[in-house]
């Protein structure tokens, strides 16, 4: 399997952290992280369950306020910000869930229509509907489109939450897990798909995964967090070129065992 070409660190940052930490109680979950993405590229966070993955991407979008330290998106640091602009700031990020989070009682084009009308209330009837079939066209499913959530694969719905996603045109995209419980074949699909979205739509992404077939097919950058902490970051091979024993068992169970 090819490994992606690495990001030119000379690119415009779009997520700047510097220095987060954040515990609940005596628990420490960030432990100084210092992390960078940038523009057009696909920075891949790896780590076991329990690390802060999530936590992270919850400061990010300001779900979470940070003990300390810094966090810039897209310019903004989202812990000083108002409530009013971090609402306008989270239009221009989006985020993929592990579930996809569709609506089971509405069809695929009422799942898409419904971030759309409610924030971007100017739009005609036929723009929102020319969207609805712009985005389902890009993920490839545009005969679902009057479909019920019931009757789609879970990779049919993981490409619908993507849609729905992209929906709003945002210029950084988060995915959590977005192979997790599918079938290889499927993972493929969606490694591609990710693929695809960046090329296509210009984003900026983080997608957090334990696959690693996927963390090296869609990864400009690998992040792994360690203790806390992004001690290896760097291209695929980068970050697995290593005897540490916090690594090595990452690396066999996806590949060896």
């Amino acid at each position: 399997m090819q490994q992606k070409k690495p990001t030119s660190l000379d690119a415009e940052k779009v997520i700047e952290i510097n220095g987060l930490y954040k515990s609940f109680g005596s628990y420490h979950v960030l432990r100084g992280v210092d992390l960078d993405l940038y523009k057009r590229e696909n920075l891949v966070v790896l780590g076991k369950s329990g690390t802060g993955k999530s936590v992270l991407i919850k400061i990010i979008v300001g779900l979470l306020t940070p003990d300390q330290g810094d966090v810039r998106v897209l310019g903004q640091h989202v812990d000083q910000i108002s409530y009013k602009d971090l609402l306008a700031l989270r239009l221009k990020v989006g985020f993929s869930f592990q579930n996809s989070a569709l609506y089971d009682s509405m069809t695929v084009r009422q799942n898409l229509q419904f971030p759309l009308v409610r924030n971007q209330k100017q739009l005609t009837k036929a723009e929102v509907q020319y969207e609805v079939e712009r985005v389902l066209d890009a993920v490839g499913l545009l005969q679902t489109i009057n479909q019920m959530p019931s009757e789609l694969s879970g990779g049919q719905r993981k490409r619908i939450g993507i849609a729905r996603t992209l929906i709003l045109k945002p210029e950084v995209m988060l995915y959590d897990e977005p192979t997790a419980g599918l079938d290889p074949i499927t993972c493929l699909e969606i490694n591609a798909l990710i693929n695809e979205v960046q090329e296509r739509f210009h984003t900026s992404s983080i997608v957090i995964t334990h696959d690693l077939t996927c963390a090296k097919a869609v990864g400009n950058r690998v992040a792994m967090l360690l203790d806390g902490k992004f001690e290896r970051q760097g291209t695929f091979e980068e970050v697995f070129n290593t005897e540490d024993s916090r690594v090595k068992p990452f690396y066999e169970y996806n590949f060896i065992q």
